[in-house]
């Protein structure tokens, strides 16, 4: 697929580049647009990813099940079921050896989450906190009130709230006042040519008719695009800048 691909040809020389010391990719459209599979996260983490996380399409690849069980770099929604396998904080270090606690979660809002994210998110931060100050939050939702919302419910509380799951890169990268970076929505890595990454002509189809229709991924205009976060040994972030990268 165009994103992945782009991902595993790109990432290595992008790090560099942007001399990210830490890379945490959403990657749970990775698999033909739904879910992701053991061998496919294997190769996202080969290619440069530091973590992935996940979200509302996590259980769509039955095969990712056993995997997430005892993946330590693969997380899925913190507030999903208790009974869930996998977990939803882990802790990568950075190349300079400081600790970055990575908190994944889902939206209530349209979302069907069993847990609402903001029941369990302090006490989530609590507990990275023991640790290190670095934290980053993958607000995975449908509603922007949700993502802004959380990021002003943690401001001060952890490095960065990064909001994923509509696909569109939002325009308010920003430091809120407390010290922590926020952006609604990182964006997608993928064919821009498109409707979120599917062949236009399918979701107009889909859209015009009703009919259900077998969704093809897009090919053209290729990007990667994300959020760039600085921040000083406290965990207080000194800018946030939302990434755009051509790739075709």
């Amino acid at each position: 697929m165009p994103g992945r691909r782009a991902i595993e040809e790109r990432l290595p020389a992008l790090r560099e580049e942007l001399r990210a010391d830490v890379c945490i990719v959403n990657g749970e459209n990775v698999a033909d647009g739904v879910g992701i599979t053991p061998k496919l996260a294997d190769k996202l983490l080969a290619a440069g990813a530091d973590l992935i996380t996940l979200g509302n399409h996590t259980w769509r690849r039955g095969e990712i099940t056993p995997y997430l069980k005892e993946s330590e770099r693969v997380i899925r929604p913190a507030n999903f079921s208790v009974h869930a396998p996998g977990r939803g904080l882990a802790f990568v270090p950075a190349r300079d050896g400081t600790d970055v606690a990575v908190i994944n979660l889902q939206g209530a809002l349209f979302m069907g989450t069993q847990i609402h994210p903001f029941e369990v998110a302090e006490q989530l931060v609590d507990q990275a906190r023991k640790r290190t100050p670095v934290i980053v939050v993958d607000m995975h939702a449908e509603a922007t009130s949700e993502k802004v919302a959380l990021a002003r419910m943690l401001d001060g509380q952890v490095t960065a709230v990064i909001g994923t799951h509509t696909h569109v890169q939002t325009n308010d990268a920003r430091v809120q006042p407390g010290g922590t970076a926020a952006i609604t929505d990182a964006g997608m890595t993928g064919p821009h040519d498109s409707v979120i990454g599917v062949q236009a002509e399918h979701a107009i189809r889909r859209m015009r008719t009703g009919i259900p229709i077998r969704f093809e991924v897009a090919q053209g205009d290729v990007r990667i695009e994300g959020a760039v976060v600085e921040c000083g040994a406290d965990g207080r972030a000194t800018s946030c800048d939302a990434l755009r990268v051509s790739v075709s």
